[in-house]
């Protein structure tokens, strides 16, 4: 579907398998006001807008901005790191909620109370980088009932894994969770920006 992608910048994690490090830094981009970034939004007239970032959760005015989007009557989504709380997200706003793996070397910044806080239309993501951390999530999703609301995703770690093992792993455990690819990368490749 087409999108418009928001990347807001600055987190204060440090994931090994972060692939968009030039995110980082809080002043790395181009400074927007939330007035310029609905205008640009409209005027793509793209019927879905994920925020993203960086850490989108970590900038202030990042609420508003999720209200603002929800005003244009288009589907909105926001893609977080799981280390920030999700209550205050708008209602309406379709929450992508990360799940750090003890490979991501930020395990400990999990938000367990978001997993309560997630339904029907949110997803929980694992990015898996390696058979360990495969059955460390395997567990985290037995133990914390995941699949029964929210829609789970697994998806390798690029360069870390193939996809084609997570499958055969999730196949074998009859995973009630879906294989996540990172078609950016498989399409346009794995150094593209800006796609």
């Amino acid at each position: 579907m087409p999108c418009t992608f928001i990347r807001l910048a600055g987190c204060p994690l440090r994931c090994n398998y972060c692939d968009t490090t030039q995110a980082i830094p809080t002043d790395s981009g181009s400074w927007m006001d939330i007035d310029a970034i609905i205008e640009d939004v409209r005027q793509r007239a793209r019927p879905l807008v994920l925020v993203t970032g960086g850490e989108p959760l970590a900038q202030r005015n990042c609420g508003e901005l999720l209200s603002r989007l929800l005003g244009l009557g288009i589907e909105v989504q926001l893609e977080t790191s799981g280390a920030y709380s999700v209550a205050a997200v708008p209602d309406g706003v379709h929450r992508i909620v990360d799940v750090k793996t003890p490979d991501s070397g930020e395990v400990a910044r999990n938000q367990l109370d978001n997993m309560q806080r997630l339904g029907a239309g949110d997803e929980i993501k694992f990015v898996i980088c390696s058979r360990s951390d495969y059955e460390w999530s395997r567990d985290f999703i037995r133990n914390h009932r995941l699949g029964e609301g929210a829609v789970v995703l697994l998806s390798a770690a690029w360069n870390e894994i193939s996809s084609s093992d997570l499958c055969a792993w999730m196949l074998e455990d009859a995973l009630p969770a879906r294989l996540q690819l990172q078609l950016h990368k498989v399409i346009w490749g794995a150094e593209a920006s800006g796609v």
